[in-house]
């Protein structure tokens, strides 16, 4: 068994590994460490296991440095989980050893692992992010019948308000538009559309972009999201706060539910939310179950388990003071920040 850093060259192996291994996600494909070297210019290590010539597991580990948020390594950032993806659990084990040597290597404070099971009591571990998935069916009406009647009376009056569902790739900057105002609100910095324009070129057959437009054609809401071996993961998703009144969420939600029931999908994760939140809550409106999220850590130097959430005293002075820029400030600034917190 040899763990190795993996680079180009290994692209095909690795992807083909990831397709067949129900052990590995969309977020394990080999076109994410381009996206984050190119466009985010962070760096990477694509660790794969190799028994032989046959590879048998893959783990990338991402680093991000700031003075803001430190010194740290993830698996994977930005998105909703990564961990080691093997064969079995001794080799996931070795993968995992060998992120910890790369933590050692970049000197990081901690090695951040943001898993689907639990590693066992020797990393320590935060429970405090779930993936609300639903259970899809090729009729969506079939999903729509399940859903309870006052849930369906919402979807109804939603779709009364005029709006118009349209999709594409080309449709990423009025989607850039809506998700800018929508992170802002939350006190969130945003990333370069570049980035998400990154993720539509490398992934054409895969990823998506909804954008919900009212019935004057301004953007309302709008999504983007993948399908990897029939689940749909929801990735970014965001809505302006003048039309959630409007219940263009409910919109947002059915069509993009519909469309990947149409498309054969199996699971749709609706993306990770906080327990206990107003987004577990309302995902729970829709027949989503929370599936467990465990952020194992690899910590160095006496460090202790991270708090880097909103709800962070430490942070709150910086969120409400992003809540008062304007968005275009926010679009230039930004993704200076944004592509250092995990």
């Amino acid at each position: 068994m040899r763990i190795i850093s993996c680079d180009a060259t290994h692209d095909a192996a690795w992807n083909a590994f990831v397709d067949s291994s129900p052990r590995a996600s969309f977020y394990h494909r080999a076109e994410w460490r381009t996206i984050n070297e190119q466009c985010l210019r962070l760096k990477t290590a694509y660790l794969g296991a190799f028994d032989g010539d046959r590879l048998v597991g893959v783990m990338p580990v991402v680093r991000l440095k700031s003075l803001m948020m430190g010194n740290l390594a993830c698996s994977m950032p930005f998105v909703n989980y990564g961990g080691a993806a093997g064969e079995n659990d001794d080799i996931e084990q070795r993968l995992l050893d060998g992120a910890a040597d790369v933590a050692d290597g970049w000197g990081v404070d901690y090695l951040e692992i943001r898993s689907q099971r639990h590693l066992g009591p020797e990393y320590p571990c935060s429970e405090h992010k779930v993936s609300m998935t639903i259970t899809l069916d090729r009729d969506p009406e079939v999903v729509m019948a399940g859903l309870k009647r006052e849930q369906r009376h919402e979807i109804r009056r939603a779709f009364k308000r005029g709006f118009v569902t349209k999709w594409g790739p080309e449709l990423v900057d009025d989607f850039y538009a809506v998700l800018s105002e929508s992170w802002r609100e939350l006190g969130t910095p945003i990333l370069d559309v570049k980035y998400l324009k990154a993720v539509l070129s490398a992934f054409p057959n895969s990823a998506r972009v909804c954008v919900v437009y009212a019935a004057d054609g301004t953007p309302a809401a709008g999504a983007l999201d993948a399908n990897h071996r029939g689940t749909f993961e929801g990735m970014w998703l965001g809505m302006r706060p003048e039309y959630r009144q409007q219940l263009v969420g409910y919109v947002l939600y059915w069509e993009l539910i519909r469309t990947a029931c149409e498309a054969g999908g199996r699971l749709f994760h609706l993306g990770r939310s906080t327990k206990d939140s107003g987004g577990e809550q309302f995902k729970k409106k829709w027949n989503a179950d929370a599936m467990q999220l465990y952020w194992h850590y690899v910590l160095r130097n006496g460090s202790e388990i991270p708090a880097l959430n909103p709800n962070n005293p430490k942070y709150q002075l910086a969120i409400k003071a992003w809540q008062r820029l304007p968005v275009s400030l926010t679009k230039v600034i930004g993704p200076l920040i944004a592509r250092n917190i995990p």
